[in-house]
């Protein structure tokens, strides 16, 4: 029997401690602004949001941080850790002499990697003495992670999802609802903000930087509550370095050097997890690695967008936060790959992109769907339609490599799986996708 088809790891292989990309780029990370004067924010104008511990890590710049041994066991029942499988199956479907890997996140209870970073956080507001917690979301893998995660700490959860999945993604609102959660459409009529836009775009699809207006604006005016993010901001990047982590010790099981390594883009949370433990390496000069950021052709925030200060949601209520953008008051159309509608970019991942460490490819939706569906007759496992504009870049990578007859080592991050995205799948079966 074949040994080189799936490498997994045992429980005790959980890492200890999450890895912060902060400690390792060549120039400082720049820091958020205050918006009224437009100087360094400092981690008091970010209590009224956050919880003090979690603070600490967003500004910290030490190169680990440890995981509490609690949450490590909550990593056990996220199915940590994942399997690293290598695609045979896709590889013969392509003829390519290319070998292709991709790392599982697909497999917790959620479907998404965004567990990694929700139990956290909900581990550290509990800690923190916060009784509830708001947030947004998009396609909904973020609004269940953490619906489950303020479940397992026994925090209320209020989750603002964007309008145009809570209309066409039902099931994983009723997922965050059976873990407890309370969700609106986003905009709602819940907020002074979101009633403004109701009025003002009657017709809007929503969007995230929307919803994360309203989470804030709920957060600022409820007693003991904050606020949690699925991406973006920096301590939601080292948390998923988990993944990364163990990543590296599975590449060193299957030999390999990856010439590639993909992973979609929308705040860029499971792109970090995902990459950044392994792009300290071409930092430091001991690999060559092409990490690769799939992005959607109709939300290019790291191909198209300006890298300067920007608001991170669209009310403006957030510090200023210097990344590429599409400018906060963008609103991108009602794509199916819901978690990547969002207008800018992780601070951290900006600045790798800005150093030239991080190349951006933008894939239009219908080559995407194509993707996805091949992926799953190859390999069984339907995948979310954000994860398709990874394997989107890997197949175009091995086609490269069939062209060129070049042995390339190509990994790729399965985001999460596609099973609550049906009615995705099926708009593009049928022929009826924009």
């Amino acid at each position: 029997m074949r040994q080189d088809i799936k490498f997994t790891l045992g429980i005790d292989d959980i890492p200890k401690q999450w890895y912060n990309i902060a400690a390792d780029s060549p120039v400082p990370l720049p820091p958020p602004h205050n918006p009224a004067t437009n100087e360094p924010a400092s981690p008091k104008d970010l209590e009224a949001i956050f919880p003090r511990n979690l603070i600490e890590q967003e500004v910290s710049t030490e190169r680990y941080i440890d995981i509490p041994e609690e949450l490590r066991e909550a990593y056990i029942m996220l199915n940590r850790p994942s399997p690293l499988v290598r695609a045979v199956r896709l590889e013969k479907m392509l003829k390519t002499p290319a070998k292709i890997f991709y790392k599982r996140e697909d497999l917790s209870p959620c479907g998404s990697h965004k567990p990694n970073t929700a139990v956290p956080q909900a581990y550290y507001n509990m800690k923190a003495g916060t009784e509830h917690i708001t947030t947004e979301t998009g396609a909904g893998q973020w609004g269940m992670s953490l619906a489950l995660a303020c479940s397992m700490f026994d925090i209320s959860c209020k989750v603002f999802m964007t309008c145009s999945s809570y209309d066409s993604k039902p099931y994983r609102r009723f997922a965050m609802e059976t873990y407890g959660a309370k969700v609106y459409s986003s905009p709602s009529g819940e907020t002074k903000f979101g009633r403004e836009i109701k009025k003002k775009y009657p017709d809007t699809p929503g969007s995230l930087g929307i919803a994360i207006s309203e989470a804030i604006e709920m957060a600022v005016s409820e007693k003991n509550t904050k606020y949690s993010l699925g991406s973006v901001l920096n301590h939601v990047m080292l948390h998923q370095t988990v993944i990364g982590q163990e990543l590296i010790k599975q590449l060193e099981m299957a030999d390999v050097v990856p010439d590639h390594m993909i992973a979609c883009v929308g705040g860029g949370s499971n792109f970090s997890g995902f990459s950044f433990p392994m792009l300290a390496k071409k930092i430091q000069g001991k690999i060559d690695t092409d990490f690769v950021a799939a992005e959607p052709s109709s939300v290019p925030s790291l191909s198209k967008g300006e890298y300067r200060y920007d608001f991170g949601d669209t009310a403006g209520m957030t510090p200023l936060l210097k990344m590429y953008t599409l400018g906060h008051e963008f609103i991108p159309s009602a794509i199916h790959a819901g978690g990547l509608r969002y207008h800018g970019m992780a601070p951290t991942v900006s600045l790798m992109k800005d150093l030239g460490y991080v190349r951006p490819v933008a894939v239009e939706q219908k080559v995407t769907f194509e993707a996805g569906v091949m992926f799953a007759n190859a390999e069984g496992v339907i995948p979310a339609p954000e994860s398709t504009h990874a394997i989107a870049v890997a197949i175009d990578l091995a086609m490269e490599a069939k062209r060129k007859n070049e042995e390339k080592v190509i990994v790729f991050n399965l985001s999460g799986h596609g099973l609550l995205d049906m009615t995705a799948y099926e708009k593009y079966l049928s022929g009826n996708m924009v």
